[in-house]
């Protein structure tokens, strides 16, 4: 009897938008603030912006797009799309939707799923579940967000963090040793409130009076968030390293959630994972939500870092708030 293949990573794409925000133009618009703080505090010194006539789904149709040709593959192929994004185009219908209509993918079911910045992560889990249930099947997960159109720019603890753009991945059955090795999951519902955008859904419809209040901004209470991130985000990495078998000395490539540089770094050493190639792109498009990690993902892959058989651990972690992390072995191109 044949074991059944695992699922890993096929192909990967991301795709942000042309116009970029340094720190310095971005002090124009952000109150009480300079490029030099910005960068100090965050290590973020440029941002990209979506174009007026651009929405989340047209940031994830270039980034499937771009994942489906690097896996060699066709919008045809594929069986299911997900998108994890907490901007989508609208309320309904789903942007994966628009993103299977545009791609021509007419033979995949399409579905959101929102897990604010960890949504990338969860995504592939879901993904995994599916290749595991039917290993024919091809799996594209996009993480996308335009973040640009719900910030509060007389709030710098916000405003300097964010930009748009979106990471993808097509997920497929390889062969043992390779692909998602595990995934661990949690939400800590009791601290929801550290990240929020207030109105706009059933409790708080949108309405004059909600805009005039500014609840339809994105908020967050950044002490309250480093502190979740670096006391809770390690725990989870270990237990699932524990589960694996491996120590921390033995991932050779982190990609994490690209939240805040100095944030990295003390989550970095808080998990133990100071011998690991840490990979950010935060420095040039700041914290694309939903999209971050596939955005460093991708460009870690399109520069030959990833080689076959690496060790590559993921985390995902934001508004919940939840975190995700996947630890897979990387399947190399083949020939």
């Amino acid at each position: 009897m044949q074991p059944t293949p695992r699922a890993g990573i096929l192909g990967t794409g991301s795709y942000v938008p042309e116009h970029e925000v340094t720190n310095e133009a971005l002090v124009d618009r952000v109150t009480d603030t300079t490029a030099e703080w910005i960068t100090r505090k965050t290590k973020i010194e440029a941002r990209r912006f979506a174009a007026p006539d651009q929405a989340t789904s047209d940031l994830a149709i270039r980034a499937g797009a771009a994942a489906l040709e690097h896996a060699g593959l066709r919008a045809g192929d594929l069986g299911h799309i997900i998108v994890a994004t907490s901007t989508g185009d609208s309320p309904q219908p789903p942007t994966a939707a628009l993103v299977q209509h545009a791609l021509g993918a007419g033979c995949a079911a399409a579905f959101d799923i929102n897990v604010v910045c960890a949504g990338f992560v969860f995504g592939l889990s879901l993904a995994r579940a599916i290749v595991a249930a039917d290993p024919a099947t091809k799996v594209l997960v996009i993480g996308a967000d335009v973040y640009s159109r719900i910030l509060d720019f007389d709030d710098r603890r916000t405003a300097i963090l964010f930009g748009d753009g979106a990471g993808a991945a097509v997920v497929g059955a390889v062969p043992d040793p390779y692909g998602i090795l595990d995934v661990e999951l949690v939400t800590r519902g009791d601290a929801h409130e550290l990240i929020h955008v207030k109105a706009g859904g059933s409790r708080l419809p949108a309405s004059a009076q909600t805009v005039a209040d500014g609840d339809h901004f994105f908020r967050m209470n950044g002490r309250g968030v480093r502190d979740f991130v670096v006391e809770g985000v390690p725990p989870v990495l270990h237990k699932l390293l524990t589960r694996t078998g491996y120590a921390p000395e033995e991932v050779a490539h982190f990609v994490p959630h690209q939240a805040n540089g100095v944030m990295i770094d003390e989550l970095v050493a808080a998990a133990g994972l100071t011998s690991a190639r840490t990979h950010l792109v935060l420095d040039k498009f700041g914290n694309t939500g939903s999209g971050s990690a596939a955005v460093a993902l991708d460009a870690a892959a399109r520069a030959g870092a990833l080689t076959d058989g690496d060790l590559v651990l993921m985390a995902g972690f934001g508004g919940g708030m939840s975190v995700g992390a996947t630890l897979m072995r990387w399947y190399g191109p083949r020939s």
